[in-house]
């Protein structure tokens, strides 16, 4: 569904003519980004935050805190494949072994035993891997619904979604309500940015290019090539690491 809905993207990107010269280079849709950043913007004021509020009002901290270890530890899956296939043994064993751990001794990933071990939480998908293989990010696009990618990392979502483990669930209602609570929880944990980001001159611009140095750092795994490090470094540090 995410391959298909990407592909009508570009089309309706091709034969609207809307690729244009943006203020930033690698957004050269930007009319277009600016218009499904609205959209999603609406939808996320008139559904997705008054949940995530709703949802963060009603539930005990505790609580909170163990629904979202539990999709971390979900999570250590896609991060042990993804870092074997980007050449990282070491790190990928290390995922294998968070899972383990935290599945056992953290009762299903409630608890996180394995960063007390010294075991490090890694983030890892396969736009990360094919960049490590070689594949160029793209040009920046906003997905309706899904929010910032790259067109690297768009056709990248299919093989992600192959390995979510909720995915492989077979019971199609109990899926999607898993499926459901890990969005709200996702949409409360970037409640604590919303301050940061109304207080933004430009928002879109804000957030597209948060999002592109976050790709970046990550795809470095934080080792940023030397021009850009010491462009985090003139401009704002924390901004490289969000």
């Amino acid at each position: 569904m995410i391959l298909v809905r990407s592909a009508m993207i570009l089309t309706a990107l091709i034969l609207s003519g809307c690729a244009s010269s943006g203020s930033n280079p690698k957004d050269p849709w930007e009319g277009w980004n600016r218009g499904v950043y609205s959209f999603n913007k609406a939808v996320d004021s008139a559904v997705a935050k008054p949940v995530a509020k709703g949802y963060k009002a009603v539930t005990p901290d505790f609580i909170e805190t163990g629904v979202s270890n539990v999709f971390s530890n979900l999570g250590d899956i896609p991060n042990f494949l993804n870092n074997l296939l980007q050449g990282k043994p070491v790190d990928s064993i290390s995922d294998l072994a968070r899972f383990v751990v935290n599945s056992t001794l953290g009762i299903a990933g409630l608890w996180d035993p394995a960063s007390s071990m010294g075991l490090e939480k890694h983030d890892e998908d396969f736009g990360q891997t094919l960049a490590t293989w070689g594949v160029g990010d793209g040009p920046y696009v906003m997905l309706p619904f899904i929010g910032p990618s790259t067109l690297r990392d768009t056709f990248a979502m299919p093989i992600d979604s192959e390995t979510d483990l909720i995915s492989e669930i077979d019971h199609i209602r109990t899926r999607n309500q898993i499926k459901l609570i890990e969005l709200i929880d996702t949409r409360a944990g970037l409640l604590a940015y919303e301050e940061q980001l109304e207080s933004a001159t430009d928002e879109y611009s804000f957030v597209r290019d948060i999002y592109l140095q976050n790709r970046r750092y990550k795809v470095f795994d934080g080792n940023l090539p030397f021009d850009d490090a010491f462009e985090c470094e003139e401009e704002d540090e924390e901004d490289c690491e969000f």
